[in-house]
């Protein structure tokens, strides 16, 4: 597993907050991105390697999400507890719908899975009795650690940067494994890779189940984090903005991944000095990158300076 760019990122997220102590861009800014880097690499697994459309990813950031609300203040559960029963309850969801959505290949797929984030946010506004309906809960506890509370914006960065870290190794580790490899055959040829012996049910519904997993673990932090859930937080636009930080930064690139999700978590706040055009520059930079750089912005400026080495190395 290569790990340079690991490296590489553990000592940047480590050395921020003591470069720019307090710094609103580090501490609450860089805590979402964090969130977001996490969706987009589970969903990047999915889409990227897989080559499986999903345009619902965001019900399971919502189940998280919701299985920590409801369990620590409806039944006062302890938070790490109610993150493991939200994980096993989206992990059972996952696997069973794996099987049949799974089946659908193209925009099919992509419409199921769309249908499935649609009916998940349906339930979290109808059944207010549980969920809070559209108000959503509130007064959701801290996550406490071995006693150590979460109770700061520097300690919330500490959380969700270890927590994006260890997403990434998992990501770097599947992706270099025989699965990873089994995975981009799946994504080039799915009778090809069935061909070589690969069962390609079972792969696809494993890491369907593994980015589900991933996703309601970002949910349950950012339950904590955020002590308010609603359920506007996990409609079918933030499955589409993750898709669009994938795509962004590149398919089938891990860093890739980070960056779209970074790049669409500081872009809105470094536009905002533009008032009313922010939406409209916003939408133009998108709109260029996609047009000049359709295989994502990361990826791209990668390959260019993969061949610029190249050829120096030739010179030389």
């Amino acid at each position: 597993m290569p790990l340079r760019g690991f490296s590489l990122l553990t000592l940047v997220a480590i050395a921020l907050p003591f470069l720019f102590p307090d710094n609103y861009y580090v501490t609450v800014v860089g805590t979402t991105a964090a969130v977001h880097a996490m969706l987009a690499m589970s969903l990047n697994l999915l889409m990227g390697y897989a080559g499986q459309i999903s345009l619902g990813h965001a019900a399971f950031f919502g189940m998280g999400a919701y299985s920590s609300a409801i369990l620590t203040t409806r039944w006062e559960w302890r938070p790490l507890l109610a993150m493991v029963a939200g994980l096993l309850l989206t992990g059972v969801v996952a696997y069973l719908i794996s099987r049949p959505i799974l089946r659908l290949k193209g925009h099919y797929l992509a419409m199921a899975t769309l249908g499935f984030g649609i009916i998940i946010n349906i339930l979290l506004v109808q059944t207010g009795w549980l969920t809070g309906g559209p108000d959503g809960i509130s007064n959701i506890p801290p996550l406490s650690l071995l006693g150590w509370q979460v109770d700061s914006d520097l300690r919330w960065y500490g959380v969700m940067s270890a927590a994006a870290l260890l997403v990434l190794w998992i990501n770097l580790s599947v992706v270099s494994s025989r699965s990873g490899r089994a995975l981009r055959a799946l994504h080039t040829s799915e009778f090809a890779a069935q061909t070589m012996g690969i069962d390609t049910t079972v792969m696809k519904s494993k890491i369907f189940v593994l980015a589900a997993l991933l996703a309601a673990a970002a949910g349950s932090l950012f339950a904590h984090q955020q002590a308010f859930v609603s359920p506007g937080s996990f409609s079918f636009f933030f499955s589409v903005e993750l898709v669009t930080m994938v795509v962004l930064g590149g398919l089938a690139s891990t860093y890739g991944a980070i960056f779209g999700a970074v790049a669409l978590t500081f872009l809105p706040e470094l536009l905002v000095v533009f008032e009313d055009y922010e939406v409209m520059i916003f939408g133009a930079i998108l709109m260029l990158t996609m047009i000049f750089l359709p295989q994502g912005f990361y990826v791209a400026v990668e390959q260019r300076l993969g061949r610029w080495w190249a050829a120096r190395q030739g010179g030389a």
